[in-house]
């Protein structure tokens, strides 16, 4: 059911009228009092302006996705949400459903794609407005609103968001639509998907009400009906389970390095407002409207559950752990296992309200499954949303023991050839090739990666393995979920035009050419390395004019003792089998190439941890390659600047195992010791090397 004319709030501000072409009136709703945020509301007969034109021509056009610096905002908390909510309804006019758009969520990019937030039964459209700031710099977001009152049924609720969908994609029909629902806005979701198989949605299901039937929440229906009235406006109340564990928000602020002053003050400004909030919503929800909504609810997951087999769409199931409503977990493994283009996230930790969650981020859920996309296909490298500073925190501080029992020693060259502690001697703009020595199991990584984005605010765009975001099949591999924080860091799959979208957008890109042979070496191979025997990087380099950092690390020998490698395994028929099933359910690498370096079988050796000693970094002097290009074009040419890059890297290795004999806080016992008398926060003293590293 959809209203004719104009839908629109008593504003709280002077009307603002946007026009373009023939597209609709567009009115602010109201202004918040604790940000600068307004919102503005769209009837279904009046959709949002078109967006930017969409094509091949566009493709060409389309602009970068913003940095880490610019997806950062103020914190917003639960105190916005309660305030922007109880606004909202307050202010309703009691009419139809109708789509609104906060107004900072205007996006910068024209190419972004349309995301539909679809809420769940309560109706009120703000589940989203903690991440309002950061997802409106990367899509035009539309937020639903169903007033308390409103009685439409689930069928005409799917009309009135198929309309939208509709209108939109013969707007941009090459851009994808977003559709995110929460629980009940799932259910719509996977409505609209079973009747539009041809248009390109992409679904991000929160919880979804699919499992109502067996949720605790089903028994309120006949217990609805014995209710009293006098006992309705006390049911809002009943809203504050959903609302998370409060020790949680808690930690997340102290994660945040807030004050205990200021968190103190935090949680008292959320109760107030949520009380706030909750008064004017008990004046408004009667036992009535909690009848209507249970069997809205009751409609909607009998209606989504019996079209799932005409549900086409790219899928991301987000489930909570501790969802006290619905059997969240059960119900994403059964659509995952009905639904054919699906993917599941589960947040053990997690209640209900997801998104209102301290430390949940959907750009960083979008980013770490590659669920954004500006096109028809996901791109690793023009679709990547770099990780805002907090997201990097929370990446970063479950790892960085490495760091603390590592201690690593970060030397690199400077023009002039002296060696220098620290990163200054790297180049500052891209593009730039990092290439190095890969240490058993990938060691080095968080310490490496970390420390150039701490310390020269860059982050590398690491060249993987595809194991990393794709599997052949389901077997032995760990779930694609473990490798999460690798894409979120900007992991991208090893290819050829990977690379030169990388260098084309002067990227600081780290590259392994040992791969996984190099990183699963057999007893006796550390610092060995497992190169190609021909060039896979130089001509490409020099095509965009890149500088090659060759870089070392060693240390690897001094936190773990490999038990049993390859050959070991390969000697016992379980661990044969489990090898060969490994290896058949990856992408298969190098298989024509020659020498050790096409052995990529997957395996995992057992390695018994040591006493921690302490990593050393050392990067060679950057090589040129602008101005190179014609020279390098040929193949003799090229393969000497190919075995110079490697010779560079074997030199880096030699120099800091020999000065790391002479490190007297190469222990940790050392370290613990100089710290105790120095400060916890001070820098370990290591080996000279005044001197230059290469002679």
């Amino acid at each position: 059911m959809a209203a004719a004319g104009t839908a629109a709030f008593a504003a709280g501000i002077c009307p603002l009228t946007t026009r373009r072409d023939a597209t609709p009136t567009i009115t602010p709703i109201f202004k918040s009092k604790l940000s600068v945020s307004a919102s503005a509301v769209r009837t279904e007969k009046q959709p949002a302006p078109s967006v930017s034109d969409n094509g091949a021509v566009a493709k060409k056009q389309r602009a970068p996705p913003p940095s880490s610096a610019a997806l950062e905002e103020r914190r917003s908390t639960l105190r916005d949400y309660f305030e922007q909510s109880r606004e909202l309804i307050s202010r309703s006019d009691g009419g139809p459903p109708r789509w609104f758009s906060p107004l900072e969520c205007r996006s910068p990019l024209k190419d972004s794609p349309l995301l539909l937030y679809l809420p769940g039964v309560d109706g009120v459209g703000m589940g989203l407005s903690l991440q309002h700031q950061r997802l409106g710099k990367i899509f035009d977001i539309w937020c639903m609103h169903i007033p308390l009152t409103d009685r439409t049924s689930f069928t005409d609720l799917v009309k009135f968001v198929e309309s939208a969908v509709k209108t939109e994609h013969s707007r941009a029909p090459n851009r994808p639509i977003y559709l995110v629902g929460e629980s009940f806005g799932a259910c719509l979701a996977l409505a609209v998907a079973a009747r539009n198989p041809d248009i390109d949605l992409v679904l991000i299901l929160a919880n979804p009400a699919t499992s109502y039937g067996k949720s605790v929440s089903q028994s309120l229906l006949p217990l609805s009906e014995v209710i009293p009235e006098q006992l309705g406006s006390s049911l809002p109340y009943v809203l504050t389970l959903l609302l998370g564990n409060p020790a949680k928000r808690v930690t997340a602020a102290v994660r945040e390095n807030l004050s205990s002053d200021h968190v103190i003050e935090e949680l008292s400004q959320e109760t107030i407002a949520m009380s706030s909030y909750l008064s004017v919503l008990s004046k408004l929800f009667n036992v009535e409207t909690l009848r209507w909504k249970l069997n809205l609810l009751k409609s909607a997951a009998g209606f989504a559950n019996s079209r799932l087999h005409a549900v086409k769409a790219q899928t991301l199931i987000l489930a909570s752990g501790q969802d006290q409503l619905l059997p969240s977990t059960e119900e994403a493994e059964r659509l995952r296992q009905v639904l054919p283009k699906s993917k599941v996230r589960l947040f053990e930790d997690s209640g209900h309200a997801l998104f209102l969650e301290d430390g949940i981020s959907l750009i960083s859920i979008l980013t770490a499954t590659s669920f954004y996309r500006r096109g028809q296909r996901h791109d690793h490298v023009s679709d990547y949303l770099p990780p805002s500073p907090s997201e990097f925190r929370r990446i970063y501080e479950p790892q960085s023991w490495i760091d603390a029992a590592t201690d690593p020693v970060v030397l690199s060259t400077m023009e002039n050839g002296d060696v220098i502690r620290g990163l200054a001697g790297i180049p500052s703009e891209g593009p730039v090739l990092y290439v190095g020595y890969h240490m058993m199991l990938g060691f080095e990584i968080v310490p490496l990666v970390s420390r150039f984005w701490i310390e020269r605010n860059i982050l590398l765009r690491g060249i993987a393995h595809p194991m990393m975001f794709s599997k052949l099949k389901e077997g032995r591999m760990p779930d694609a979920s473990a490798f999460d924080s690798f894409r979120i860091m900007g992991a991208v799959p090893v290819s050829a035009p990977n690379f030169f979208k990388l260098f084309s957008s002067k990227s600081h890109v780290l590259l392994y050419p040992g791969g996984v042979r190099e990183a699963l070496h057999r007893k006796g191979e550390e610092y060995r390395l497992f190169w190609p025997e021909q060039s896979e990087f130089v001509r490409m380099a020099a095509k965009f004019g890149a500088k090659i950092v060759p870089f070392g690390v060693v240390g690897e020998d001094d936190v773990g003792h490999l038990l049993m490698d390859y050959d070991d395994l390969r000697r016992i028929p379980y661990f044969r089998d489990s090898i060969e099933e490994l290896t058949g359910e990856v992408v298969s690498l190098r298989s024509n190439a020659v020498g050790e370096v096409s052995n990529q079988d997957v395996h995992l050796p057992i390695i018994v941890p040591k006493i921690p000693g302490r990593f050393y970094f050392l990067f060679g002097k950057p090589i040129e390659t602008k101005g190179r290009q014609h020279e390098l074009k040929g193949r003799e040419k090229a393969q000497g600047l190919y075995l110079e890059v490697k010779s560079e890297v074997e030199k880096c290795l030699a120099y800091l195992k020999e000065k790391r004999e002479g490190d007297p806080y190469r222990s940790i016992f050392a370290r613990l010791s100089y710290r105790a008398t120095h400060g916890f926060d001070s820098e370990v003293p290591t080996f000279d090397f005044s001197h230059k590293a290469q002679q």
